[in-house]
């Protein structure tokens, strides 16, 4: 109990919020964490670790639930699920907390939703699982090498099977390892404006973990703040939060002073500010989103930062706008994707993956990119990216976007660190792979319109 709030019992309402209302974690977290930023830092590191840790290995708890409890983790009710997962969670991964107080803790939360006649349950269970955690048998991965990963790494089968198929085991294997591991915020210095040495400075002043980020002179990795809203090089506009991977965008696009830029699916609007930036306030990025709360966190963006050359639009990016026809000089194509390849960031995704929702993802991405192909100007060019692994959304879109449009594809190699080169970014693309790769899975194709 801090300042009058049940931190466990905020946790179980956020995890509710994930599992069963099917909120993204990332909002769910952010917004309880907004709405107490009263609470101290530590309680705040807890609830943190204790969302994320609990949804990340899922289906490692749930396997280990089903060995100690007589009811399957499928069959509770969900307050109840919730409660244990995230109780187990604690007893297998935090050493920081005594096993008594986890049993007595969601013993009490129990009660207090109500559940009072199975409080001897949840008791049993979590007492049988602290005394007996290191007993527990796990897939062989000899035996059963598809079940033996999923439940290691906590990856529904089918996303195993098809990264075995797709990447092989060594590969997988990092993969999934790499996103068990904590991924600290990554942040862009706007050094088109500010002086990064200075920047720099600001953030150790207060407290903050800086360190150089991988492949980019002006990116940094931080940790051990509070709330990014806090900080003062934030609030002013000095930095933004982004993926290196997201940043590697704006160095392929590689933009001009005059160009006119289309983003067709912007917010919350990192891309298009950095390709603003890019241009040192001249030319005109086009910042277009589906719908007003998506345009309103662009321009939440665009305020704090006070860039003046980003001009935004409610523009659903699937209907043609006849009034943009051949007039950008760079088009952005970040379509919505799977999101495979930032798993680490957002472990729900795993656990809503369907072979429908994979099929329906490419017809949508396959009609931004039609309408995306008409904007270009001759010459002109057109970026494809997504935050995914899948094979279809990436390679296969990028040669059925060849074979029906007038373009050809552009080496990325003037654009990208050396140590990014590889045979398919001299012919123009490049797969992002996490734990092969510093960074999310992300996939980049330059097109040039002929």
């Amino acid at each position: 109990m801090a300042n009058g709030i049940n931190i466990r019992e905020l946790i179980l309402e956020i995890l509710l919020e994930i599992t069963e209302n099917g909120v993204q974690s990332h909002r769910a977290l952010l917004g309880a964490l907004s709405k107490y930023q009263f609470l101290p830092k530590q309680d705040r590191a807890f609830i943190t670790r204790v969302i994320e840790g609990t949804l990340e290995y899922r289906i490692q708890i749930d396997y280990i639930l089903n060995s100690f409890s007589k009811v399957t983790v499928d069959k509770m009710k969900p307050v109840i699920r919730e409660i244990l997962r995230s109780s187990i969670y604690q007893l297998k991964y935090m050493d920081t907390v005594p096993d008594r107080a986890v049993c007595d803790e969601a013993v009490k939360l129990t009660q207090k939703k109500g559940f009072y006649n199975l409080k001897a349950f949840v008791n049993g269970v979590l007492r049988t699982a602290a005394r007996s955690m290191d007993e527990v048998k796990y897939p062989s991965r000899e035996e059963d090498l598809v079940q033996y990963l999923s439940v290691r790494y906590s990856m529904p089968e089918i996303l195993v099977i098809r990264w075995l198929n797709e990447y092989g085991e060594e590969v997988t294997e990092k993969i999934l390892a790499d996103f068990l591991t904590e991924k600290p915020t990554t942040i862009r210095c706007r050094t088109f404006r500010y002086d990064q040495n200075v920047i720099y400075k600001s953030l150790v002043d207060a407290g903050v973990d800086v360190k150089p980020a991988p492949y980019l002179p002006y990116a940094y990795q931080i940790s051990k703040f509070n709330h990014i809203h806090a900080l003062d090089a934030f609030h002013k506009g000095k930095i933004q939060v982004q993926d290196i991977s997201s940043m590697l965008v704006a160095e392929v696009a590689d933009p001009k002073k005059t160009d006119y830029v289309i983003d067709m699916c912007a917010a919350p609007g990192g891309k298009s500010l950095h390709i603003a930036d890019k241009m040192e306030g001249y030319g005109t990025v086009d910042a277009r989103d589906v719908s007003q709360a998506k345009v309103d966190l662009i321009e939440e963006n665009l305020n704090r930062t006070a860039c003046m050359n980003v001009q935004t639009r409610v523009q659903d990016a699937t209907v043609f706008d006849l009034d943009s026809e051949f007039k950008a000089d760079i088009v952005l194509c970040d379509v919505p994707c799977s999101g495979y390849g930032v798993i680490g960031k957002k472990p729900e995704i795993k656990y809503r993956a369907t072979p429908q929702k994979q099929e329906d993802i490419v017809i949508l991405q396959r009609a931004i990119l039609d309408k995306a192909a008409n904007y270009v100007k001759p010459r002109g060019t057109l970026i494809f990216s997504t935050c995914t692994i899948a094979k279809e959304e990436n390679e296969d879109n990028m040669l059925w976007f060849l074979q029906n449009y007038p373009f050809k594809l552009e080496s990325l190699d003037p654009y990208l660190p050396e140590e990014l080169h590889c045979e398919s970014t001299g012919l123009g693309y490049l797969q992002l792979l996490p734990g092969v790769h510093k960074t999310d899975g992300f996939f980049i194709a330059k097109f040039r319109r002929k």
